[in-house]
């Protein structure tokens, strides 16, 4: 088997992080018998300044033709930000209907979490984001700008359609998870009633269609205390778009840190391409010095793998995982890993 795979490297130190995990995606490839066609697209910040594109139309076209895309990172401190994020991140996010985001909260064993007496067996869940509607849809505008009397206006929008595929998804993949079959709905019904009463309705209606999930509910707020106060209460959950981007990075801390956390774009649909990276930035200030941590763009990878039905391999690029954090690599923070970024990247291939 052949796939088709786009590479975006991206800016800052993304390069670094995406040729390491590429080098064990090539490594776990040639013992399980696949292939990669990479295809390699220079996306980011010094594409924009020479050029002013984001993402071109015929890039784009391209994209939609690949089976998956893999990103290191987006973002330059000589771009304003907002453009690279909308010109390229939600771009392919919406023109792609990647309409999931996954992210995985698990601490791996050696991994230093802030949560006190928590850890590997407590802190194993998965956030599955609404990813192309709600306050990212881009809906609302300014009036008067610019003067004492501004108003700014943004609007979140949610279509039943929206909602309904993501909860699906959402009980689809806690069925196919089979851990605890528990399915947590956030959202915020008692101060948003227009929009968490459809999520929440919605969610009640669809679990009449799984029977072996159970399902809870926890308002946004309460639900980043439990976070941190017990999370071994949580499985898998469900939320919309800004309260999904907001708790995955706190659930990135609770794992170790963003050094470790990676995360998906996902279009489930037949023919449908997604995006897999790491949830870190591109750290400009480290760029070039071969001592930014790869391991979560190597975590991407395995999570790319995983999607694209190589179990196999996706297990031993996380078993390798586990044994370069648990005998190796002991501070995920740039710098002081022990070892550079080529030597992290060698050390899993190593274990693979």
């Amino acid at each position: 088997m052949t796939y088709k795979i786009a590479v975006i490297p991206g800016d800052g130190t993304g390069p670094e992080v995406v040729n390491e995990a590429l080098k064990v995606l090539r490594a776990v490839a040639a013992k399980e018998n696949f292939q990669l066609d990479l295809g390699f697209y220079n996306l980011g910040g010094e594409h924009y300044l020479k050029t002013g594109e984001t993402l071109p139309d015929s890039v784009l076209g391209e994209l939609r033709k690949v089976q998956a895309i893999f990103l290191g990172a987006i973002g330059h401190p000589e771009v304003k930000p907002g453009i690279l994020e909308q010109g390229i991140l939600l771009r392919l996010r919406f023109a792609l209907d990647q309409y999931i985001n996954l992210r995985p909260v698990k601490l791996y064993p050696g991994v230093d979490t802030p949560l006190k007496d928590k850890g590997p067996e407590q802190i194993d869940f998965v956030i599955i984001r609404e990813n192309t509607e709600g306050l990212y849809s881009g809906a609302g505008g300014f009036f008067k700008k610019g003067t004492p009397d501004e108003v700014a206006i943004q609007e979140s929008i949610n279509t039943r359609k929206g909602v309904e595929r993501c909860l699906r998804y959402a009980f689809d993949f806690c069925l196919q998870r089979n851990r605890r079959r528990k399915l947590t709905l956030v959202a915020k019904t008692n101060v948003l009633i227009y929009a968490s009463d459809l999520w929440a309705r919605t969610f009640q209606e669809v679990a009449g269609d799984y029977p072996q999930v159970k399902t809870d509910y926890a308002h946004v707020d309460a639900f980043s205390m439990w976070m941190i106060k017990n999370p071994e209460w949580f499985d898998v959950v469900v939320t919309d778009n800004l309260f999904g981007d907001i708790v995955t990075d706190l659930g990135a801390m609770i794992q170790g840190g963003l050094g470790i956390a990676a995360g998906g774009n996902i279009n489930p649909t037949p023919g449908g391409v997604s995006m897999f990276e790491p949830m870190g930035g591109s750290a400009p200030k480290y760029t070039g010095k071969n001592m930014i941590n790869p391991l979560a763009a190597i975590a991407a990878g395995q999570m790319m793998l995983t999607y694209l039905g190589e179990k196999k391999a996706a297990q031993r690029v996380e078993n390798a995982l586990v044994q370069v954090l648990g005998k190796h690599v002991k501070n995920l923070a740039a710098g002081e890993m022990g070892y550079t970024t080529q030597e992290v990247g060698d050390w899993v291939v190593k274990y693979l």
